[in-house]
């Protein structure tokens, strides 16, 4: 049984804290999700000051949101502070696209969130916090194997999607994660009760009102959201029409940033940004879109505790024990449940992937299943495969990732092993 406190505490300096595990609030405005104008559909409005006035569990910021706690207690930032949204427009306008209006197509991200400050200028000239949930800018990124690339002659500069240093001209978005829940929940196939249960017992108790505020139906979630790469046009996103290439990536700190070789994680994204550029260049659109799920979603601490478990195994690091190791650790082999992952393709208004860099089969049934069609599958070529990553290519192969070489044997799923935990010499 949940109990409901209405008691006011006194922290320093008399400032009453009011709790939101209760209704009352006459401020707070009405949120229609899936409707198909943002005046309809209303505001999110996530502020920490006024509490009373949020129309949805949590705050803005996702995981940073605990930062900005730390910044508040220690006195460098007001709670009161609002952003000055001045000049932050979308450099690219992207949609909006009938996948807004459907409550079921996109259920983990807010449609209107990149141009909050323009479709909700009333509620924040009212004294609503209502903030951006995703930014569009440009950038430039640099590659050394971009670079590379274009020194083998696989790439061209064109001085305008790719100089000669090597510099991809792209459009960047942030996306932070908005969660309908009564959506979210018939994605993972439960009762909505049981999914707001799970998340408060599970975050320590950390949000009361996931249990005892059934009228709010959207949160925002302390996790780490999205970050998309386009290379080319991102009105042609859109357009199936229009060659896309595109890789969903999750997270690896490890081979991502610092080049480890226990996993193929980078040469697998830049393999699939090379593909973007490329086809780009060929008159299509290149996307990457980089999801922050670190160690398939289980965290960096528990893929190192896999990495001890694997390599001190009797037999070695094996691929035939590949999963079983993780599941040992973890619990489960994997928790990125790629069900949510298609929203944010939705949000771009694609129907049509033509080319897809990833062997993945639940990326690829996620995909397919939410409705968009895909023309051919890139798997990672055997060179760009690091030896002691084969151990994970092959054990994934054999679960059912794609691959167009032939099918993984019992012996070499045996015998295929990794180095253990000794320093290579030399």
């Amino acid at each position: 049984m949940v109990r409901l406190f209405s008691l006011g505490f006194v922290m320093s300096g008399n400032k009453h804290i009011r709790l939101t595990s209760h209704a009352g609030s006459t401020r707070a405005l009405a949120l229609h999700w899936g409707a198909a104008d943002p005046q309809t559909r209303g505001p999110i409005v996530g502020g920490a000051a006024h509490a009373a006035e949020r129309n949805v569990i949590g705050t803005y910021g996702g995981s940073y949101s605990v930062y900005r706690a730390l910044a508040v207690a220690a006195g460098n930032l007001s709670q009161q502070h609002r952003p000055d949204l001045t000049n932050t427009d979308p450099t690219s306008v992207i949609g909006p696209f009938p996948q807004w209006a459907d409550p079921k197509r996109i259920v983990s991200m807010d449609p209107w969130g990149a141009q909050s400050a323009t479709h909700f200028a009333q509620a924040i000239a009212a004294g609503h916090d209502v903030r951006p949930t995703v930014a569009v800018t440009q950038a430039q990124v640099i590659l050394p194997e971009v670079i590379d690339a274009l020194r083998q002659g696989r790439l061209h500069a064109d001085g305008k999607l790719l100089t000669k240093q090597g510099a991809a001209a792209v459009t960047k978005i942030a996306i932070e994660p908005v969660w309908y829940l009564p959506g979210v929940a018939e994605r993972f196939g439960c009762s909505e009760s049981a999914l707001r249960r799970a998340l408060f017992e599970e975050t320590g108790g950390m949000y009361p009102e996931l249990v005892t505020r059934s009228d709010l139906k959207v949160f925002l979630p302390p996790v780490g959201g999205h970050t998309a790469y386009i290379f080319g046009n991102p009105a042609d996103l859109a357009n199936p029409e229009v060659p896309l290439t595109a890789r969903v990536h999750d997270e690896c700190n490890g081979s991502d940033v610092f080049g480890s070789d226990i996993c193929t994680c980078r040469p697998y994204l830049t393999h699939a940004i090379e593909g973007c550029i490329t086809g780009a260049q060929q008159g299509g659109v290149g996307l990457v879109i980089y999801s922050r799920k670190e160690g398939r979603a289980l965290g960096e601490v528990t893929k190192f505790l896999v990495y001890n478990a694997r390599k001190r195994q009797p037999q070695g690091d094996t691929a035939e024990q590949y999963f079983a190791r993780t599941e040992c650790v973890a619990g489960v082999q994997d928790m990125r449940f790629q069900e949510l992952m298609p929203d944010a393709l939705h949000w771009m208004g694609i129907k049509h992937i033509h080319c897809l860099h990833s062997m993945s089969n639940m990326k690829y049934d996620a995909i397919t299943g939410s409705g968009i069609s895909v023309g051919e599958r890139i798997d990672l070529p055997d060179d760009l495969i690091p030896e002691d990553a084969k151990v994970e290519m092959t054990a994934k192969v054999a679960a059912g990732y794609f691959s167009r070489a032939q099918a993984v044997s019992a012996d070499t799923l045996s015998n295929t092993k990794g180095r253990g935990l000794t320093q290579p010499e030399g």
